[in-house]
């Protein structure tokens, strides 16, 4: 995961080309306007990112996990931006997108709607990228967004894949039904919303069980302290329904709606120390389900993580 929260864009591109290195498949660039939590400090914009990371790497695949492609992103931007990430990294981009959260929707724009409106905005937007991709001029009448006769010139031979990250069971039958894929959090996989991502692929007559699952998987090595910074800043994760986070654009007040999260509850799925058996059982344990782990590694030194993986973890894997 090359986490834009957490290292400027200089880093980040070294990190990726270190992952390559080191035998992962994918690279992640999260998407945000402003960090979760003002404490994180870093909020880059991710596609530069990815276009530096196509040219320092040659295999491994890359996109963003995820661009909401709704309000402060249009639509149309999105799909030349990754008609021409894609033309850069040819077979080896996807587009990762979701309904947004007012840190980057409301705070950049001043509008960020309720979930129904958010869904509808969404899957029209899939369809709207979908269409320019197809090398058509398109004039799109949708409720939200309209086009006028226009084409996109630079497109790759193939469309990059779009995945779709989803919560609830909603965005999950959506996830199936419009994505080519599914993208989750938790460091493991709901059976209520595998359910629901199959039955979206079905009613599209896609076979789910061709469409992959990603799951984000956060991953500490090292001792207590870098556990304890980790934790501190990605504290947000454990708040509870009640807290709303969603809907709060300020990094600040989030910061200071967790303070009384207890840590404990923050790393409870994490999978944490240097004992080697512990990440690849808990890696294989995914791979098993079906699933394709990426690895979130929220301390402060990455790179400890990429080397730890690519030297005692991934080649037990590969074996």
């Amino acid at each position: 995961m090359l986490s834009h929260e957490q290292s400027p864009t200089s880093q980040l591109v070294e990190l990726a080309a270190a992952a390559e290195q080191a035998g992962f498949g994918y690279v992640w660039a999260s998407d945000h306007l402003q960090p979760w939590q003002d404490n994180e400090g870093h909020a880059a914009f991710p596609w530069l990112t990815l276009g530096l990371v196509s040219q320092r790497t040659r295999a491994i695949t890359l996109g963003t996990g995820v661009s909401c492609p709704i309000y402060r992103h249009h639509p149309t931007d999105v799909a030349q931006a990754f008609a021409t990430l894609a033309t850069l990294s040819p077979g080896r981009t996807f587009l990762g997108v979701d309904t947004g959260e007012a840190i980057n929707e409301l705070a950049g724009t001043g509008q960020f709607g309720r979930y129904p409106e958010r869904h509808d905005r969404l899957v029209e937007a899939i369809t709207l990228i979908r269409q320019l991709w197809s090398g058509q001029r398109v004039s799109f009448r949708g409720r939200y967004f309209r086009t006028e006769q226009l084409q996109l010139y630079d497109l790759p031979k193939q469309p990059p894949p779009i995945y779709v990250a989803a919560g609830g069971p909603k965005s999950a039958l959506l996830a199936g039904q419009y994505g080519d894929g599914w993208i989750t959090t938790g460091g493991a996989v709901n059976p209520r919303l595998r359910a629901a991502f199959q039955r979206g692929a079905r009613a599209a007559g896609k076979d789910p069980g061709r469409m992959p699952i990603f799951v984000e998987s956060y991953v500490v090595v090292g001792d207590d302290s870098d556990v304890n910074y980790a934790a501190q800043r990605w504290r947000f994760l454990a708040a509870p329904p009640t807290a709303n986070l969603l809907y709060q654009p300020n990094p600040v007040t989030i910061e200071q709606i967790v303070q009384r999260t207890p840590l404990r509850q923050v790393i409870s799925s994490w999978v944490r120390g240097t004992d080697p058996t512990a990440h690849i059982t808990a890696v294989r344990t995914l791979l098993d389900a079906g699933v394709i782990p990426f690895i979130h590694a929220p301390q402060a030194d990455p790179r400890r993580v990429i080397d730890f993986y690519g030297h005692r973890v991934l080649p037990h894997l590969q074996a």
